[in-house]
């Protein structure tokens, strides 16, 4: 099964706010996508992007993150705001 991931949106939105470095966090169900990702965002944008390695849980877990400008979660759940 092929998933969206939005990637285009993704790479439009760094685009705009430039950040030096890009955090992805994956559920454990994505995280085999974890290079295409990377590699597609890095190939379009001036970003570094690193891979939030620990689980996820949904649109409640954000990791603390040092040095990282940006974090896009990959989630089950939207965050309602």
């Amino acid at each position: 099964m092929e998933y969206d991931l939005e990637l285009d949106r993704i790479v439009s939105q760094i685009k705009k706010e430039n950040p030096k470095i890009v955090c992805i966090q994956l559920p454990d169900g994505l995280k085999p996508e974890a290079g295409r990702i990377q590699e597609r965002i890095e190939s379009k944008t001036n970003s570094k992007v690193i891979i939030w390695a620990g689980s996820c849980f949904g649109a409640c877990d954000i990791p603390e993150i040092n040095g990282a400008d940006l974090l896009i979660q990959f989630g089950h759940s939207k965050l309602i705001r």
